[in-house]
């Protein structure tokens, strides 16, 4: 071979392999764009723990506060043995009272930690972090800010708690920002929900509406572009209200939620004379024929309301959909009601791998929040498969 057909082979075989490399190149970042930086896992996937906040601000339960420390010992009993419970206490004093609470409902102390943290309430659904997969498996916090669901005026200590949820845990934190602006990005835990797939629910009442404005300006696109960029949300399914009584304006948690890939329930009242009734056949309606993120169908099993808990002349969010799910245990709000009946044995009929608990919630919702209210779950890392594998 001449000189000059030596060089020019030899420049065709650069220009293949740079071809190759810029073609591998684009498959690597096509691939990355494949796989959502972030992941929320469905909550019934593995915990690590479960993050909650003993009762300490009595006027959150306005002249019946005495018996939620004990409602509090009752979940704490109910879920440590299926995993580690994280207590935060607002002070020394208050984690000594948790801690004689506890030794009185007999709680393995082995399966609980007390953390002194100030707080102004103590519902960490909403001021606590949301824990999300990365792509290697790994646990991160996202840490969303936090102002009292746009009502009250004292959240500052509330602020603080995804903080301590990081330090404790040892887990990384990444702030959410509002991407047209950069500031700090309002949300709580209690208006999402996920399968764990890429499909959220919210609703409408809770982020489009102009009352208890969490994000003023944001729009329903923004929000989609925050739940993909932060969650790994590919399709959001917007309700219209929330139940009433929801101080919180619509959050997603006392009406619909996932209990495995494909199947939600949905909070549904019959009685066409109750407040709720027209609220829940809307939602019913929005779910007909709805698929998830992957264009598979989604099943949706009614679950009934209590009949109305009223006190003091004010309704309450009583739903049996406040319900908490943990490693192989459903702890489900109870109130007193012949519906009780219905929704456990609904719940257990669709989560056959866990033990389905009622807790009793009649004082406890007159704080105005239940089970998945005040709790927070902390999953466990996930293992990946290698490429190729």
């Amino acid at each position: 071979m001449s000189t000059a057909a030596s060089i020019a082979a030899s420049a065709a075989v650069i220009a293949a392999n740079a071809a190759i490399t810029a073609a591998q190149a684009a498959g690597t970042a096509a691939r990355a764009q494949a796989v959502p930086a972030r992941r929320m896992p469905a909550e019934w996937e593995r915990h690590d723990a479960t993050w909650i906040g003993w009762p300490h601000h009595e006027p959150d339960w306005p002249g019946k506060f005495a018996p939620i420390p004990w409602v509090y010992a009752e979940i704490v009993r109910a879920l440590a043995p299926y995993e580690r419970v994280e207590i935060l206490c607002h002070s020394d004093e208050v984690a000594e009272e948790a801690r004689s609470a506890l030794t009185m409902h007999d709680v393995d102390a082995s399966r609980y930690r007390l953390h002194v943290q100030p707080t102004d309430r103590v519902w960490l659904r909403d001021s606590g972090a949301t824990a999300v997969h990365t792509p290697d498996g790994a646990v991160e916090w996202i840490r969303w800010d936090f102002n009292a669901w746009a009502k009250y005026d004292n959240f500052a200590l509330d602020r603080e708690v995804p903080s301590r949820m990081a330090s404790v845990s040892g887990l990384p934190m990444v702030q959410a920002l509002r991407h047209d602006s950069g500031a700090p990005l309002v949300l709580e835990g209690g208006g999402i929900e996920t399968d764990g797939r890429g499909t959220m629910l919210v609703t409408e009442e809770w982020l489009l509406s102009d009352v208890q404005v969490r994000n003023p300006g944001y729009t329903r696109a923004d929000y989609e572009r925050a739940f993909a960029d932060y969650l790994g949300i590919s399709k959001t399914i917007w309700l219209g209200e929330g139940c009433v009584g929801d101080d919180t304006h619509g959050h997603i948690d006392d009406i619909a939620r996932f209990v495995a890939p494909g199947v939600m329930v949905l909070a549904h009242e019959t009685n066409p004379d109750d407040e709720n009734h027209a609220r829940s056949l809307d939602n019913l309606q929005r779910l007909e024929g709805v698929t998830d993120a992957r264009g598979e169908p989604i099943r949706v099993v009614t679950l009934p309301y209590p009949r109305p808990v009223i006190m003091d002349g004010t309704r309450l969010p009583a739903s049996y959909a406040n319900f908490y799910l943990g490693n192989g245990v459903c702890l489900v709000p109870t109130f007193n009601d012949r519906n009780d009946r219905v929704a456990l044995d609904t719940l257990a009929a669709l989560l056959p791998q866990h033990d389905v608990i009622g807790i009793h919630a009649v004082d406890l919702v007159w704080g105005l929040g239940t089970l998945h209210c005040l709790s927070q779950q902390q999953p466990a890392a996930r293992q990946v498969p290698a490429a190729g594998a």
